[in-house]
């Protein structure tokens, strides 16, 4: 969604795709109108950073243009970004400090109890030797989950030894959708809480929120951490400044000066504590970004270029998001049926009375799973209401859709 946004204001973009971006790469969301075809080129990721910076160079010259910014764009481009923009003495965040790898979660947990915030009790390994001592004294369940993910992509709960080894077996000889191959696998204590997120822009080491949200995690189709939405929280409740305050110290703990984050924090009965920090913009095909627009005026996609290519524009951004200018929230579309689709019956939740926005990921044709995490979403919708009940009476009557599979009409 970066890329309409720089297109607006009259910025030529180039794709740079990573060598971990996998199949990501067709992650194009419907409200990115005009992409990929206005991209003004498409670069694969090169061997070296000297050679990656040289085509981006050519690129841009061809159209008689310079590169100006290199944003992340997706969770698979935070390395690359980090280190591009630094080998091109660009706007971005070091890869000093142990920073070269900032996406790497145990680097993220040790860099923020360094910095004397509370952090995760965890383990990191590639063999199950290196992690099998933790596993032996934590108190069961525990979390396994790659130590490069997004999405929810391969986080389990897993309640005996048995259970966690095999999983971390699973993890360690599969390829996950954002994250590298071979990458090790983390073990972590299981926090019991409410989980946030809360959302900044940076540019020179000065933090704006532009966004906290609370989300709605249930258990699904056997899967335990299934998003099914999430809500803004005002900026001046004491849960919310308290959150802040600790994101804030995690982002300085982590280096992190300049961009996009999306950090994602559990406030537990001692306090909030840090589950990771995506140095990107807050993704989900950009459902969400209608909501955020109706509530402050503005969106993080639209502060995170103002932070990279308008310090004046930057400046007029408040610290944190003023009173809310509406009510609503974002509703994830969850499958518990799999098959082949003939058909599919979206206007039925595009046709209630709160529903402002619809971004639908099933087509007719194509196999539809059931959803265990955020690449397995049949859709998502943004309900926008002045009358609280019919936001309910709406949001009811698409869990109702889900649980009976009316969304969409399966072939025999």
């Amino acid at each position: 969604m970066l890329a309409p946004e720089l297109d607006e204001r009259g910025y030529a973009v180039i794709a740079l795709w990573t060598q971990d971006v996998g199949e990501n790469r067709d992650h194009l969301p419907q409200a990115a109108k005009g992409f990929p075809k206005k991209f003004l080129a498409e670069v694969d990721e090169l061997s070296t950073l000297a050679s990656t910076a040289r085509a981006l160079h050519d690129a841009a010259t061809r159209a008689d243009g310079e590169v100006v910014a290199v944003i992340c764009g997706g969770e698979t481009g935070v390395k690359v970004a980090d280190a591009l923009s630094e080998h091109m003495g660009l706007r971005g965040n070091t890869t000093a400090g142990g920073m070269a790898n900032r996406r790497d979660k145990q680097v993220q947990q040790d860099a923020v109890k360094a910095h004397g915030l509370r952090a995760v009790r965890s383990v990191c390994g590639r063999s199950w030797d290196d992690v099998k001592a933790f596993s032996d004294t934590e108190a069961f369940p525990i979390i396994v989950k790659p130590v490069e993910s997004a999405g929810s992509d391969g986080v389990k709960l897993c309640r005996s030894a048995g259970e966690a080894e095999e999983h971390f077996h699973l993890l360690m000889n599969s390829q996950r959708k954002a994250g590298s191959q071979g990458a090790a696998v983390l073990l972590q204590e299981y926090l019991k809480g409410t989980e946030y997120i809360v959302d900044h822009v940076s540019r020179d080491g000065v933090h704006k929120t532009t966004l906290v949200w609370v989300y709605d995690r249930r258990p699904a189709n056997g899967a335990g951490f299934v998003c099914f939405g999430t809500k803004c929280v005002p900026s001046e409740s004491p849960v919310a400044q308290e959150l802040i305050a600790y994101t804030r110290g995690c982002l300085d703990a982590l280096r992190i000066t300049d961009g996009a984050t999306h950090t994602e924090v559990m406030m537990t009965e001692t306090g909030p504590c840090l589950v990771e920090v995506n140095s990107r913009c807050h993704g989900a095909a950009g459902s969400w970004m209608p909501l955020a627009r109706a509530m402050t005026g503005y969106t993080q996609v639209s502060a995170c270029v103002d932070a990279f290519l308008s310090e004046e524009a930057f400046e007029r951004l408040p610290d944190v998001p003023s009173e809310f200018l509406a009510s609503g929230q974002v509703s994830m579309l969850i499958s518990y049926h799999d098959g082949l689709v003939e058909s599919t019956q979206f206007e039925r939740v595009r046709n209630l009375p709160s529903v402002v926005f619809l971004e639908e990921n099933l087509q007719a044709g194509r196999q539809v799973e059931k959803t265990i995490d955020l690449f397995s979403l049949i859709g998502m919708c943004v309900l926008v209401h002045e009358d609280p009940k019919v936001l309910d009476d709406d949001l009811r009557s698409i869990r109702e859709m889900e649980q009976n599979g009316s969304l969409f009409v399966l072939c025999n």
